[in-house]
């Protein structure tokens, strides 16, 4: 393709940054969200306010790309990362929410390992967003992502199973599978933040 001039502006590539870091602390709350001894009244207030602020950063971004004459790559890219970024908070923030009201004591080990794939996903993310600027070394992200939610596929099929094993009650089978969809939901929507930095890395190479 011909030679592109990128914008000086690192505004958009700080605020993609600053919303990923969002995730980090969020991954963090709902591991925190897990543990027995848990304020989960406390952590789930936490997580609203971390929720609103990721929403506050992805509302600075749209009215970036409404406000900028020259954006460093193709808008509907920077709205489908912008929104991608936010589902994943929001699945997130789901989660621990449904803890709290669905007033679970007790979780399956197994929610561990797919926050602690989440943790990953955040942490790869948030060191991803400022390389999004020179557009390198970016592959070895978004094909560890997709490891990370194969993986994350491998628990959600084995904590169903356990779940349907007949070792929980009815109805904490049915709290407890809503909690699982909210995470499986979260790594899912992570994987379509990787696809979206994949497809502009295409555009831009």
């Amino acid at each position: 393709m011909g030679l592109r001039l990128r914008p000086v502006d690192t505004s958009f590539y700080d605020l993609f940054t600053q919303s990923a870091n969002h995730l980090v602390g969020g991954a963090e709350l709902l591991a925190e969200m897990l543990s027995e001894t848990s304020d989960k009244a406390g952590v789930a207030e936490r997580m609203r306010a971390a929720e609103h602020a990721a929403d506050e950063t992805t509302h600075e971004i749209v009215k970036k790309v409404n406000s900028t004459f020259v954006t460093p790559f193709d808008r509907e890219d920077i709205y489908a990362l912008g929104s991608g970024l936010d589902d994943v908070m929001d699945m997130m923030d789901e989660a621990v929410d449904l803890i709290l009201l669905y007033e679970v004591e007790s979780l399956p080990p197994e929610l561990s390992e797919q926050v602690e794939v989440l943790q990953r996903c955040a942490e790869l993310t948030a060191s991803a967003m400022p390389r999004l600027q020179s557009m390198k070394s970016l592959d070895d992200y978004w094909i560890e992502i997709n490891r990370l939610e194969n993986t994350g596929d491998r628990n959600h099929r084995r904590t169903l199973a356990k779940l349907f094993s007949g070792e929980y009650p009815t109805i904490e089978v049915l709290k407890l599978k809503d909690i699982v969809e909210s995470l499986e939901g979260a790594i899912d929507a992570f994987e379509k933040v990787a696809n979206t930095v994949e497809q502009i890395a295409v555009k831009e190479s």
